[in-house]
């Protein structure tokens, strides 16, 4: 008699942050890593705070915020429905139930959006967009990794728009997204957000940067900074230690 086949599942577990989380996700498609780490080291939330991960994913960003703040309550949002089950797995598996819940709904369903009560309930929203706008790129063959990279409808203006409604009066607004994105962004911000704060992330001295870190608060007339730059790899094309420090969680973002 042969022996069964067992099916490779879909989907495996890793440490992150050092270890401080263990994630499941899929095995192929998009993966959780530095812009998440980056992304969660650059928020400042207190306890008793509620912060939403908009366009979550598996929770990477959302549970890293969480494992340095545990007295946070955090909101998943994600709308793909198996993403958003590896997201409930992770809270549980983490031992986040009791300050954690994921909700499945897409951003731009302002009738799903109201349903589940996200409007107005945030002191943080976090997010880390799909960084392309629909016909601006050849989106991936791989459905999971298209839907990470590329809006399927909407602008990066929009995404703004939609995630800002979800904050509280003076709330704040932090994202991590390409530098070809900060015109629009700025503009869509400027008149609803003030005390901008950015900071430039590129692979090492004398390159151009690849990511920015954005922070704003609803409301605010503060003018915005530019922070000093981040370099992710040192002269040995290693991460930096400061970097490596953020991605065992033992470090963040110092916002001044």
């Amino acid at each position: 008699m042969s022996e069964p086949t067992i099916e490779t599942p879909d989907w495996e577990d890793a440490d992150f942050l050092g270890g401080r989380l263990r994630l499941r996700q899929f095995r192929g498609g998009h993966r959780a890593g530095t812009d998440a780490v980056l992304l969660a080291a650059f928020v400042e939330a207190t306890p008793n705070e509620t912060l939403i991960d908009a366009g979550a994913g598996i929770g990477a960003a959302g549970l890293a915020v969480l494992s340095r703040a545990p007295g946070v309550k955090a909101i998943l949002v994600e709308r793909h429905p198996a993403t958003a089950a590896l997201a409930r797995y992770n809270v549980t598996a983490n031992g986040f139930d009791t300050n954690a819940s994921v909700v499945e709904a897409d951003i731009f369903d302002l009738a799903v959006c109201r349903s589940a009560a996200l409007t107005g309930v945030a002191d943080v929203v976090i997010s880390n967009p799909p960084f392309f706008e629909p016909g601006t790129v050849r989106p991936s063959n791989d459905s999971r990794r298209a839907e990470a990279h590329v809006l399927d409808r909407g602008t990066h203006a929009d995404w703004l728009l939609r995630i800002a409604s979800f904050l509280k009066p003076n709330g704040r607004l932090v994202m991590i997204h390409r530098p070809d994105a900060l015109p629009s962004l700025l503009s869509a911000a400027t008149s609803r957000f003030g005390g901008m704060r950015i900071l430039p992330v590129y692979p090492r001295e004398g390159q151009a940067a690849i990511r920015i870190l954005m922070s704003m608060r609803r409301g605010s007339k503060a003018p915005l900074s530019l922070l000093s730059p981040l370099p992710l790899h040192g002269e040995n094309g290693f991460f930096t230690p400061k970097v490596e420090s953020l991605h065992r969680g033992e470090l963040g973002l110092c916002i001044p």
